[in-house]
């Protein structure tokens, strides 16, 4: 492609094309992720995260300096599966080992919210700038802190 677009492949440029590049430099968190999820854990609030992601989403995670916060990870990737596959869901709160009814479940996908319902578990859609779905929502991930 380098020579396509006539471009010399120095050693230099392509050690530079290969170099790690730290999460936290291509994206950002919400301003409300940070001081919510440490308000939760404060209160004692255990979390998980339930993902159609790849494996390295904990990494990814740590390098935004938020992984610390969750205590576990399903990740479909890992499961061979993606939400709203029962399996998801059952695997994040058996590694909490807690029942579903005292999980709340958020996402900003109202339809897998509403799977999250189905069985069992509480649940939020996360509508930043949408309008409200069918299922109970929030707008701000500060509201989480009613909950606890």
């Amino acid at each position: 492609m380098l020579h396509h677009l006539d471009v010399d492949p120095t050693s230099q440029l392509l050690a530079d094309l290969r170099r790690e590049v730290p999460p936290a430099a291509f994206l950002e968190t919400y301003p409300d992720v940070v001081e919510t999820l440490d308000e939760l854990t404060r209160r004692g609030v255990r979390m998980a995260t339930v993902s159609d992601a790849w494996p390295d989403l904990p990494d990814l995670h740590a390098g935004l300096g938020i992984g610390h916060y969750f205590e576990a990870y399903a990740i479909s990737a890992v499961l061979g599966c993606d939400k709203p596959d029962p399996r998801m869901y059952h695997h994040a709160s058996a590694a909490l080992d807690l029942p579903p009814a005292q999980c709340l479940f958020i996402d900003d996908d109202p339809d897998l919210v509403a799977a999250a319902i189905e069985l069992g578990y509480e649940g939020r859609a996360l509508c930043r700038d949408s309008a409200v779905p069918d299922v109970p929502s929030i707008t701000s991930l500060t509201e989480l802190l009613d909950f606890f």
